[in-house]
């Protein structure tokens, strides 16, 4: 039996069991929320999809019973406030806080063998506040930030050079949010470089609009995106659960690789069912370099918002 449970039943944690259940992932999906019967409608509308996308993934709910989530084997924590139009992921540091310091708590009591992968923003702070309070192995302990990252890049490479985005490979890295570090020289279309594909000032602005696409979205829906989050936090759930060994980009603790240290940052790291089983490092030259650390400076800064915060 597989277990995953999904803490937080909005719009991303609910797409993410959708996404899990529609691909038989696990055996068992829990949803959790704390709004009273939310988790509990979600899951049931979810369940009674079942017999039309013919899958046999059993959803469920709760308000707040983390013993239904025990034996867990990943916990995708998505719970926190969404940004709203104007807000920056910063500003949502102090509640999100103690939510995923709460949730993690609760999770790692009744699934103290579980993988855990971070949603909630501001992401790098957030994943770091888990690790802190999981008190347990970073390899098992890591946000979903740089495969949403890396989705939409490819999408606006797709739509622009018309072709399929599933030929196209990528990799960021750094921070979520603006100081994301897009890393053009790693970005190939069936093995083709994009750079000649496609001009540089059309590759500069496809970068730009990468590093906005969450805020694009806010702006547009009033509200974070919730598709491509949740997509992307269930395809590292099946990558663990499936031991696909899958290079992907993901929020990791970093312990001297890159010439960073004690510090969550997007790196491409090797995704199987022990988790992070490898961090890769990869060869940048200096300018790539310098928007690395400037990327970290900024997270380092939040970090230490949280830090101040949790020693007083």
């Amino acid at each position: 039996m597989t277990k995953v449970s999904v803490i937080g039943a909005g719009n991303v944690g609910a797409t993410c069991a959708d996404v899990l259940a529609q691909r038989e992932v696990a055996n068992q999906v829990v949803l959790v929320d704390i709004k009273e019967n939310f988790a509990e409608g979600k899951a049931l509308d979810i369940w009674q999809t079942a017999p039309v996308n013919m899958y046999d993934t059993r959803v469920t709910g709760t308000t707040g019973d983390y013993s239904k989530t025990a034996n867990s084997d990943v916990v995708v924590i998505t719970s926190g406030l969404p940004r709203k139009p104007g807000m920056s992921r910063d500003d949502l540091i102090a509640t999100n806080a103690k939510i995923v310091d709460s949730v993690t708590k609760q999770v790692i009591q009744h699934s103290p063998d579980a993988i855990i992968i971070v949603v909630s923003n501001p992401l790098d702070v957030m994943t770091y506040c888990a690790y802190l309070n999981a008190n347990i192995d970073s390899s098992r302990v890591f946000g979903m930030a740089g495969v949403l990252d890396t989705a939409r890049y490819r999408a606006f490479l797709a739509e622009e050079l018309n072709v399929s985005p599933k030929d196209i490979q990528a990799i960021l890295m750094g921070g979520h949010g603006d100081t994301m570090v897009p890393l053009p020289r790693y970005t190939t279309i069936s093995g083709i470089p994009v750079t000649e594909l496609i001009s540089e000032e059309k590759l500069t602005a496809i970068v730009n609009r990468t590093k906005s696409g969450g805020g694009e979205i806010v702006n547009l829906l009033g509200t974070s995106a919730w598709y491509a989050p949740g997509a992307s936090a269930a395809s590292m759930v099946e990558a663990i659960l499936k031991d696909q060994k899958r290079i992907v980009p993901a929020c990791a603790w970093l312990q001297g690789e890159y010439g960073l240290k004690d510090i969550y940052l997007g790196v491409p790291v090797k995704l199987g069912r022990k988790g992070i089983e490898q961090i890769i490092q990869l060869k940048l030259n200096a300018a790539e370099t310098e928007l690395l650390n400037s990327s970290a400076n900024s997270v380092r800064e939040v970090m230490g918002v949280l830090d101040t915060m949790m020693a007083s």
